[in-house]
């Protein structure tokens, strides 16, 4: 979709182990006439059910979803995942490898990394929600309908009157890498206050995912801390994804002081070998004795992501790496969110494969394969895929 944006009042910063794989009926993912910019991925799939297992070797994938009888999939709320921060437009250049001056037009996408691992995980056939503040303006509307196009329970989202629904424009260089520019000085997101979270909806949770965006400035401080004190409380796993955006904070010591002072509450963290280097002050996010560093004594996973190697995984009592996926990338966007919707998908369904390295490891082909996916189609949300997408490519890698 090429867009012209009038945009001069606005501020920017620039910035397991069986030998059958047994799987249930697919999700359904649907979208509307009026979300015509999502890809492919986002059109209807219809939901089919297999009669027998497909032998897939070393590959054993629970997902718990049940067919109602009117043909839709009805999730297990008892595997509830519950996303909060910040949703946003991303505008991404129809063209690769152009400074955001140079492009000719942009693509408008849905994101926003909380919300993106609620749609993945809705997409992969999980129960999900978002919590989070937009816009009370036209970006924010339509936001709320993708969730809900998407089976992502909305009603923890706000809508304030006085801010405008954040924006971020996306340069992808011809490696499919970004760079970001956003605006939002201030955005909705930023405005959320803890009087206005849905703790009902946070208490129910299994899993209560969240960033580091969201700590930069109040009153959306306190409503995070609140918001995960209330899910650590009513013992909901707490899951971590920093998702540095350094642009957006003061300082680079303030980011580094911000995303560590909510580090040692996490019950799961995802970290970057970016994030590893920034964190410890430029050590080798290479060497394993770095990443334990990292590593606090209440912590049941930490992950390390590497793009397309993949990734590694570190416990109490093993760690490991799982290779990637190898895919021609176009757009990198949502890559991380993807992996992380992967990942707890299956940890939502089953906590014991936390403490089963094998079974872990076959989680972690299925979210490696999530990541790999998304970085084939440009923008976050309209690349996340669905299960079957995500199995079918698994099966043709060992084919």
């Amino acid at each position: 979709m090429a867009l012209l944006l009038h945009c001069a009042s606005l501020s920017f910063s620039s910035v397991c182990l069986s030998d059958r794989f047994f799987l249930g009926p697919p999700s359904t993912s649907s979208s509307s006439s009026s979300s015509s910019f999502l890809s492919s991925k986002c059109s209807s799939v219809k939901a089919s059910r297999f009669s027998s297992p497909l032998s897939f070797p070393r590959f054993t994938l629970q997902v718990k979803a049940l067919e109602s009888g009117n043909g839709t999939v009805e999730k297990d709320e008892s595997s509830l995942v519950v996303c909060f921060g910040e949703m946003l437009i991303d505008f991404v250049p129809t063209t690769s490898g152009l400074s955001l001056a140079e492009a000719p037009a942009f693509k408008k996408a849905p994101g926003g990394a909380p919300a993106n691992v609620a749609v993945g995980i809705s997409r992969l056939g999980g129960a999900s929600a978002f919590i989070g503040k937009v816009g009370e303006d036209e970006f924010g509307y339509m936001l709320a309908d993708i969730l809900k196009q998407n089976n992502v329970n909305n009603d923890g989202m706000r809508f304030d009157p006085g801010a405008r629904t954040a924006l971020a424009f996306v340069t992808l260089r011809k490696d499919g890498e970004r760079e970001f520019m956003f605006y939002r000085n201030p955005s909705a997101d930023m405005l959320l206050l803890e009087a206005e979270l849905d703790l009902d909806l946070i208490k129910k949770a299994k899993i209560f995912h969240y960033g580091s965006i969201s700590l930069i400035t109040e009153p959306c401080k306190s409503a995070h801390i609140a918001a995960a004190k209330a899910a650590k409380d009513a013992g909901v796993i707490l899951s971590y994804d920093p998702n540095l955006r350094l642009p957006l904070w003061p300082s680079a010591e303030s980011a580094r002081q911000g995303i560590l002072s909510i580090w040692n509450t996490a019950d799961i963290i995802k970290i970057s070998e970016e994030e590893i280097s920034f964190l410890t002050n430029g050590e080798d996010p290479y060497d394993d004795n770095v990443v334990r560093k990292l590593y606090h004594e209440d912590l049941k996973l930490l992950l390390v992501t590497e793009g397309p190697e993949g990734c590694r995984y570190y416990t109490k009592e093993f760690s490991g790496r799982v290779k990637g996926l190898k895919v021609e990338p176009v757009d990198t966007t949502g890559a991380g969110d993807a992996f992380v919707a992967g990942i707890l998908s299956q940890i939502a369904t089953d906590t014991s494969l936390l403490q089963d390295e094998g079974r872990l490891k076959d989680a972690l082909r299925f979210a490696n394969a999530c990541g790999a996916l998304t970085v084939t189609e440009r923008g976050a949300i309209p690349a996340l895929p669905t299960r079957e997408i995500v199995l079918d490519a698994l099966l043709k890698s060992v084919a």
